[in-house]
């Protein structure tokens, strides 16, 4: 994916849940938006954070990933576009399934 400017966010370890890895991995969402608003950026694209070699859960990562943005770009007028850029068929469909309780429409 052809970009002109590399936001590089290190994700937490998942530990169990119990040692703030939510707000951490939120954490890496917000400042990426707030990184892209600063320095007029119009559009970022993600992986699933985290959720590889760092094994935080699929499912409740893709749920702080979709809830953390769409919560941000309030605040990120500059922002206009947002892809959940995600490897694996899994990975695309818990990404669609938490932007649906948003009522957002998912592009392929």
């Amino acid at each position: 994916m052809p970009a002109r400017h590399v936001i590089h966010a290190v994700g937490p370890v998942w530990h169990g849940g119990n040692v703030g890895e939510d707000g951490l991995l939120a954490s890496c969402y917000r400042r990426s938006l707030e990184l892209c608003q600063a320095n007029g950026l119009s559009s970022l694209a993600f992986p699933a954070i985290s959720t590889g070699v760092y094994r935080f859960p699929a499912d409740r990562a893709a749920r702080i990933a979709v809830t953390t943005v769409v919560d941000g770009l309030a605040a990120a007028p500059a922002v206009t576009r947002v892809i959940f850029c995600c490897f694996a068929r899994d990975s695309a469909r818990l990404h669609e399934e938490a932007l649906a309780a948003f009522g957002s429409p998912c592009a392929d």
